[in-house]
């Protein structure tokens, strides 16, 4: 049984249709990356370019994205069988590669771990499950209330209908937003803070 409260809940969700991510957040490539039998990811950061970089571990080895333009920019169809997946690690962490090479980065999905569900500056990431096994994420700029309908103050902005979500969240920065099914991996960016120019 659930309280008349839940049934709201569970109701306002399930009407939600998916909508695009509110300003200043935009969509990288306009479309999801397929990755398949994706494990998990984790975030790290350029040295150069200070962009915030997604690495995502899967069957077929490690891959490095750059999350604000999309463009993979390291690839190990290989890497070290003791190293290949997070769980070998204390810390769910595999090797980086490419411009963050000897960095241990945590991975999170598969094999537990989490990534940022805030962002310094407010934004709110839940996953919700009204129709479970079918998770949706919920990006709010209200702290995570979700009141109210759709599109005000909250977006549902993902619906893993068809693959098993690994994970989703925000890098350390908050200027990135994650979302890995065993799929494929979904990337949303927005600029710097207005402190930060």
């Amino acid at each position: 049984m659930i309280t008349e409260y839940q049934r709201r809940v569970r109701e306002r969700y399930l009407a939600a249709p998916v909508m695009p991510a509110p300003a200043p957040w935009q969509p990288i490539l306009d479309r999801r990356t397929p990755v398949g039998g994706l494990l998990g990811i984790g975030f790290a950061v350029h040295p150069e370019t200070g962009h915030d970089l997604v690495m995502v571990v899967s069957h077929d080895g490690h891959g490095l994205f750059d999350a604000v333009t999309g463009e993979k920019i390291a690839r190990d169809r290989h890497p070290d069988p003791a190293a290949a997946t997070p769980d070998a690690h204390p810390d769910l962490a595999c090797p980086g590669l490419g411009p963050v090479a000897g960095t241990e980065i945590r991975i999170a999905g598969l094999f537990g771990g989490g990534l940022h569900s805030t962002t310094p500056d407010g934004w709110t990431m839940d996953v919700v499950s009204p129709d479970w096994p079918h998770d949706r994420v919920i990006l709010s700029a209200d702290g995570g209330a979700n009141q109210g309908a759709a599109g005000g103050t909250w977006w549902h902005v993902f619906h893993s209908q068809y693959s098993t979500l690994r994970a989703a969240g925000f890098s350390p920065s908050g200027l990135t937003l994650a979302v890995a099914t065993s799929s494929d991996l979904t990337l949303w960016t927005r600029p710097r803070f207005p402190a930060e120019d």
